[in-house]
């Protein structure tokens, strides 16, 4: 429970980029229902960052969405980007988002990384798409880059993205991906829309993946029935996968992520349109499942 409450009080001051100190120089004391815990500036200068990894020495690396991956050290922002950080296309909700560092980081260096890649020469529509690379960080320069997936075809559309990243216990790695805004192919196969997906830690496709076999489905294919994943965290203790979704107005889903389940959406939500008309009067319907919490309105 402290680690999680200390990260939290982290994450709290990257997103803020400050955080109000008491005259007397100590931090600020939060309470809540069940729990008090400090507020602490860590670092500031950060402009919307999204994603951020510990180094095993205690350094951090943070993504700023507009596209730059910055370096904090000995407590310190250092003051130029990390090179090497692939073109993104920072649109709406789109720019570099997660990373994660690989379970065993400190023999092989790989870190992890998601962003809206440009849309590339020969692929279908324009715009962006979800990109999921691998990379290793030498001389503060990111070098042995690895394209793992590409969630293709490309929208136009800034949003649902998605992008979060985790590994588990058996070293796989998931990623999550939004439905872009769409809805039509949420609850098909055979896209990559609102989907978490599951791969080896090299990109390859895992054998015991739920739809590997079904002719026509994205192999990569974990979960489906997502609006716009973006939390996963492991369960220290189960090893189970959770997941966190933004709904529309209302709708905000906990989820526990479990082989080939469907979540839902649209077909089923807590939440309706955000000019407030009903997406489906369903909430409950057989073969798709329920989310361990879900906040109506949202959070």
């Amino acid at each position: 429970m402290k680690k999680s409450v200390w990260l939290l009080a982290i994450f709290m001051a990257f997103v803020s980029g400050s955080a109000c100190l008491a005259q007397n120089g100590r931090s600020e004391l939060i309470r809540s229902e069940k729990l008090n815990f400090r507020l602490d500036t860590i670092v500031t200068g950060l402009k919307v960052p999204w994603g951020m990894a510990f180094l095993p020495n205690g350094d951090i690396l943070v993504t700023e969405r507009q596209g730059r991956l910055r370096l904090v050290q000995n407590g310190r922002l250092h003051p130029e980007p990390i090179k090497g950080v692939p073109e993104v296309w920072a649109n709406g909700q789109g720019g570099l988002l997660d990373l994660e560092l690989h379970p065993q980081y400190e023999t092989n260096g790989w870190i992890y990384l998601s962003y809206s890649g440009p849309a590339q020469k020969g692929e279908k529509g324009s715009g962006a798409n979800t990109t999921f690379i691998r990379a290793r960080l030498q001389n503060h320069q990111l070098v042995d880059q690895e394209v793992l997936l590409r969630a293709q075809p490309n929208y136009n559309r800034g949003v649902h993205f998605g992008g979060r990243i985790e590994f588990d216990r058996q070293g796989y790695v998931y990623l999550s991906i939004g439905d872009r805004g769409g809805r039509s192919e949420n609850q098909t196969l055979n896209n990559y829309r609102g989907k978490v997906f599951r791969l080896h830690d090299d990109g390859r496709i895992p054998a015991d993946n739920p739809f590997v076999n079904v002719p026509g489905a994205v192999k990569a294919t974990f979960t489906y029935g997502h609006r716009n994943p973006q939390g996963l965290a492991l369960n220290p203790q189960t090893g189970e996968m959770w997941e966190h979704e933004h709904g529309p107005r209302g709708g905000d889903e906990v989820n526990i992520l479990r082989k080939g389940n469907n979540y839902g959406w649209p077909t089923i939500t807590y939440g309706i349109n955000y000019n407030g008309t009903i997406i489906t009067r369903d909430t409950v319907k057989e073969g798709m499942e329920q989310p361990v919490l879900f906040w109506r309105p949202s959070i």
